[in-house]
């Protein structure tokens, strides 16, 4: 089960879990999916929706044996001028879509004796984005979240990691809702920090490469706590962890708050 299958990212990791041999349901609001897949209309929001479609695919296909959370959005903007209702909008969808669809896969995963849980993250989670950070902090929440589960399913088990891409060069751009209310007060500041953003995703990695690397994490049996896609964005995760966190939020800022 591939939540998000639709496009980008999440229809990548279909392609590439089809190739791999497995029989994969793609699930979206809009429910389509790659060729080859069985595409079902959830929107992971809705609890009672996605009961019903992990109880179907569990009747049809006897095992869940994968869950790959890739469901998502992202929003940008100054913290100040971000209303609650958006950022809570946006934390229902990233995070708790993945909590909702996870709680309906355990019992099956339980029952069947084991299984694999892929929550797909960002390396905004550890590298927070100014002017994103509800994406940022929605993030980061999913991986502290994936890790405490982790140790709570292993004995039954069950799998679970979290995968941090970095810049993909999907629809999630364009989709991105942009607030640039206040870009007045802050000097033009939001409206730099956007282009500045859309412009490394737009040269990004292409998303077959990533699919095909959240699938290999999911077809194993054993995978790290949380997984970096990409060579570049892997030294930018080590160099945070190496220096001292005045510089690192000194060069993030210099990027992304100028």
């Amino acid at each position: 089960m591939v939540t998000g299958g639709s496009s980008g990212i999440g229809a990548a990791v279909c392609e590439a879990l089809l190739e791999g041999g497995c029989r994969v349901y793609a699930l979206s609001r809009r429910g389509v999916g790659p060729a080859g897949t069985e595409a079902l209309s959830v929107d992971v929001t809705d609890e009672s929706a996605v009961r019903a479609a992990v109880d179907r695919i569990s009747e049809e296909a006897g095992t869940i044996d994968i869950l790959v959370n890739n469901a998502g959005f992202g929003i940008s903007g100054a913290v100040e001028f971000t209303e609650n209702a958006d950022a809570k909008r946006l934390l229902d969808a990233d995070l708790f879509g993945a909590v909702n669809m996870t709680r309906a896969v355990l019992p099956v995963m339980r029952r069947q004796g084991g299984g694999r849980i892929v929550n797909v993250s960002s390396v905004a989670a550890p590298i927070a984005i100014p002017f994103q950070a509800w994406y940022s902090a929605a993030k980061a929440a999913l991986d502290a979240w994936s890790a405490a589960l982790r140790g709570e399913v292993r004995p039954f088990g069950i799998m679970v990691c979290s995968v941090q891409p970095g810049d993909i060069r999907t629809g999630f751009t364009e989709a991105r809702e942009k607030q640039h209310n206040g870009d007045d007060v802050y000097g033009g500041r939001i409206g730099r920090s956007v282009a500045v953003m859309e412009k490394d995703e737009r040269n990004g990695m292409e998303p077959a490469a990533a699919g095909r690397a959240i699938a290999q994490l999911a077809l194993r049996k054993r995978a790290k706590p949380v997984s970096v896609v990409g060579g570049k964005y892997r030294l930018f995760v080590f160099l945070l962890r190496i220096l001292p966190t005045k510089l690192v939020r000194s060069i993030v800022d210099g990027m992304y708050a100028k």
